[in-house]
């Protein structure tokens, strides 16, 4: 199994290629590419590669799903035997991607591209 630790938005994501995740709102539409340049760490069915801070050369690539908000927080405050009490709640933005391929030195090691034929790969590389 293959899946790479990103950085985005400020906090480390464990990802693979076929599944969503939501990060922080990014400034892009939906259906758009985002690639994902801060790579911590690489596992290739069993084989890791490691980043001192990032490992040099690795993306992870993905499309833009939506953008939606996040669950409301509930921010309580309340100073006892002063009677002051403030109570506030907080959506996160969010964005919902789908990873697409994870790529080590522009050769995509997992993804759509990775799982096709050598033929097939052609044929999209032919097409964009």
């Amino acid at each position: 199994m293959t899946y790479a630790i990103v950085e985005a938005g400020g906090k480390q994501l464990r990802v693979e290629p076929g599944r969503f995740y939501d990060i922080d709102r990014l400034a892009l539409e939906v259906d758009d590419q985002v690639t994902l340049e801060r790579v911590l760490f690489v596992d290739n069915d069993g084989e890791a590669l490691v980043g001192q801070p990032v490992v040099e050369g690795a993306t992870v690539t993905g499309s833009v799903v939506s953008h939606l908000r996040g669950r409301k927080i509930i921010v309580y405050k309340m100073q006892p035997k002063k009677k002051t009490r403030k109570k506030q709640g907080h959506r996160q933005e969010l964005t919902r991607v789908m990873i697409n391929a994870i790529e080590v030195n522009g050769k995509a090691i997992a993804g759509k591209t990775a799982a096709a034929t050598p033929a097939e790969a052609e044929a999209v590389a032919a097409e964009s």
